[in-house]
């Protein structure tokens, strides 16, 4: 008990070592922030001699190498100067190849297919691991209206900015470790009883944090689940939301909440989005708790611009507005940090394992290619993303080749071929 209480500790304190080279750091001192213009044209420079740049690609899983394989003939038909690095990545591997790691620390940019995350069983999430170990803090998704695929709302143009590294995502599940916990809320099924139980720690490691911690238990074990909210990822997730509203000329910055209930942890997020919030006041700012949030999108979405969210919130809302805009086969998204991003489809499409759409390939390479736009305007290769983007959305518009998901019976082959008739 105690050695696991020291791991713990030694988790939450981390970041708050003196080390003024952990990116966490850096924030305060200077701009390392990739902020995602429309969303794209981040740090890290192209190469001034104009050579290609590499590109770690993870094809994934279930229709992750049918898609991947869509962008990179894409790529090759528009003779885009990336070249991609590849790694064979899988759900039941027990952590990311320490060789997968390197090659995007190397490239800092990864473009990824679907992995699978086992349900329940204890095993980790390879995505979450890899979140974490690069510190890729925000999640960025826009779901927006494509022109010629018909929806039921029109005028829906949301960026979800979700926090990507704590929260519930945390994934800090251990036994009871006393003097940690702020809330701890404990449910012993063998006498239906509850009841809640509060030990305050307003500092640790000369930081706040606020944890809710749910108590379970399970085959007489007492299992512990825990949410963590810092007061730093808070306010580097608001200061990423309100510096992209203000670099993309959007508006207004929603924060997504459940403070009603989870006081501390949810007051803690905010907080810190009132404090930035304070310093953009040409940018407008309110606060919807996340229930309500959920019945205004499927009501009202237009009235939403961009959204910043913690973890769970976040994946939520993005699925959800997704879903609106017209499915998440056509949503792009990326996951950035101080120093390298991932990009990927932007909302779970839950048929990474459906094994019929990958026997038929018939499964919807929009996503990706505009996903993989994206990542050509983070590379500082505006004019190749533009030519994706403007061919994709002809190829939407027209109609003529579509897959299943979007009313046509199209397969991937012949939407990518469509794409690149397309290309300028």
């Amino acid at each position: 008990m105690a050695r696991r209480a020291l791991t713990i500790l030694k988790q939450l304190r981390a970041p708050c070592q003196s080390d003024s080279s952990h990116p966490l750091l850096r924030l305060g001192t200077a701009r390392t922030v990739t902020y995602m213009p429309r969303p794209g044209d981040g740090a890290p420079p192209a190469t001034g001699d104009g050579a290609p740049r590499a590109v770690t690609l993870i094809p994934g899983e279930g229709i992750g190498p049918l898609v991947t394989g869509a962008v990179e003939q894409v790529m090759k038909a528009m003779n885009a100067p990336v070249y991609f690095e590849r790694y064979e990545v899988h759900g039941d591997m027990k952590s990311v190849p320490a060789e997968v790691l390197e090659s995007i620390r190397k490239n800092k940019v990864c473009l990824k297919g679907g992995i699978r995350t086992p349900v329940g069983g204890g095993v980790s999430s390879l995505n979450v691991q890899l979140r974490k170990e690069l510190d890729l803090f925000a999640s960025l998704v826009n779901c927006f209206n494509l022109p010629g695929l018909p929806t039921r709302h029109e005028n829906v143009d949301i960026v979800v900015i979700r926090e990507n590294t704590e929260g519930e995502y945390a994934g800090l599940e251990h036994e009871v470790v006393p003097g940690v916990v702020e809330s701890l809320k404990c449910c012993v099924p063998l006498r239906n009883v509850s009841w809640l139980c509060v030990a305050v720690i307003p500092m640790l490691g000369g930081r706040a944090i606020n944890i809710e911690m749910h108590l379970q238990h399970l085959n007489n074990l007492l299992l512990l689940d825990t949410k963590v909210i810092t007061k730093f990822c808070s306010e580097r997730i608001a200061k990423y939301a309100f510096e992209y509203a203000y670099l993309n000329n959007r508006k207004k910055v929603t924060a997504v909440h459940k403070a009603n209930i989870m006081k501390l942890a949810d007051g803690l997020f905010l907080e810190s989005c009132r404090e930035v919030a304070s310093k953009y006041p040409s940018i407008e700012y309110n606060e919807i708790i996340v229930d309500n949030c959920c019945m205004q999108l499927v009501s009202k979405p237009e009235q939403f611009d961009v959204m910043v969210t913690p973890n769970l919130y976040g994946n939520l809302v993005a699925n959800t507005a997704a879903g609106i805009a017209g499915g998440t086969g056509v949503m792009p998204g990326g996951n950035v940090g101080a120093d390298h991003a991932v990009f990927e489809q932007g909302a779970s499409a839950g048929n990474v394992g459906k094994e019929k759409m990958v026997e038929q390939k018939t499964a919807n390479p929009i996503a990706l290619l505009l996903s993989s736009a994206m990542m050509l305007k983070h590379l500082q290769f505006p004019s190749f993303a533009d030519r994706l983007e403007t061919a994709v959305k002809h190829v939407i518009s027209e109609g003529r080749y579509r897959t299943k998901d979007l009313g046509g019976d199209s397969t991937t082959q012949e939407v990518v071929d469509a794409i690149i008739a397309k290309l300028d």
